[in-house]
């Protein structure tokens, strides 16, 4: 319960929108060069997402879920329902195969404020959200196990306990934008992580390099 208290006043402090407003836009404006605040990459969307497989022919189930899903997007979640038949897991067309929720405006800054502080902090052995979860147009895609780290959900009342995607969508035009974008609204981003990765790509390309000039040397 303290730990809800303290959160809670955190997130009274000052908006994101505020902060995106008054800080982020300046220090983007800055570091990229933009000319007018308008050129400045924004939020655009967040889309929580989650499947119902488990719970497919359970109808009381299926409700649950979307009803939990609603609480923490803030809004009424919607049933994704299959596009085409497979036959091989008893799919038909129009069949409810997920729980989707799309965020903008206010409702949108608002879960995201909830995601940093109060979810992710909560989440097991979490270490921060990976480089490599960011897309080259600068959108980023969580994963979370269960949806009780949310402090919406009572985890001793809930029912039945699912795992949510959520993607998050910007205006960036390339990944270094929407990585800093997300870095200064608060995302806990892994560190080096990318730069790591690039130096095993070129690691791999160079002994690729060296195992072709001793193959070549052999003929």
């Amino acid at each position: 319960m303290k730990s809800k208290v303290k959160a809670q006043g955190k997130l009274n402090k000052r908006t994101l929108w505020e902060k995106y407003r008054k800080e982020i836009v300046p220090r983007m404006m800055k570091k990229f060069g933009y000319k007018s605040p308008m050129a400045v990459p924004r939020l655009e969307k967040i889309v929580l997402n989650t499947g119902i497989g488990p719970w497919s022919e359970d109808e009381e189930a299926k409700e649950s879920i979307r009803k939990d899903m609603s609480l923490i997007a803030g809004q009424k979640a919607v049933y994704t329902k299959a596009r085409q038949a497979i036959s091989g897991f008893k799919v038909k067309i129009g069949q409810k195969v997920g729980v989707k929720a799309t965020i903008r405006g206010k409702r949108m800054f608002d879960f995201l404020e909830r995601l940093i502080v109060e979810a992710l902090p909560r989440v097991r052995d979490f270490r921060g959200i990976s480089e490599n979860n960011f897309g080259f147009r600068g959108s980023v895609n969580i994963g979370m196990r269960e949806h009780t780290a949310f402090a919406e959900i009572d985890s001793e009342k809930a029912q039945h306990v699912f795992g949510l995607e959520i993607n998050i969508v910007s205006t960036a035009q390339d990944k270094k934008q929407g990585l800093e974008l997300l870095r200064l609204f608060g995302f806990p981003i892994r560190k080096g992580e990318e730069t790591g990765i690039e130096e095993k790509i070129k690691s791999r390309r160079e002994e690729a390099k060296e195992k072709d000039k001793k193959e070549k040397k052999k003929k």
